[in-house]
């Protein structure tokens, strides 16, 4: 079993960078670096067109949003009572710029920030 470095409270690797999304409910939760950095390119602006269309699932899915799988490429997303729909892109994995504004708008409508 290899064991991950540790890094003295530096806070520049994975086990110390966390986000706190504070809802609505109070209710705090902790994400991955890699979240947070999904968090945070999908509300650059200017709009980013080079998000994979899958980081941005994950993300969704690791606040606890439930992903229900729809006809063909659609997906919807579902947290807290606000939805969002969806096509996965293809052939491609990258988001294109009205899904990354759309899923920015998802987070707004729960209050969710970088």
């Amino acid at each position: 079993m290899v064991m991950p470095r540790p890094c003295w409270g530096r806070g520049k690797c994975a086990c110390t960078i966390r986000l706190q999304l504070i809802a609505p409910s109070a209710n705090i939760s902790s994400v991955k670096a890699k979240h947070v950095k999904t968090l945070r390119a999908i509300f650059a602006k200017p709009t980013l067109a080079s998000i994979a269309f899958g980081d941005i699932e994950s993300l969704l899915v690791g606040m606890g949003a439930e992903l229900s799988e729809r006809k063909g490429s659609r997906v919807k997303f579902s947290l807290r009572g606000e939805e969002w729909h969806a096509h996965r892109p293809h052939p491609g994995k990258e988001a294109k710029k009205y899904q990354v504004e759309g899923a920015r708008e998802f987070l707004e409508r729960l209050e969710i920030k970088p």
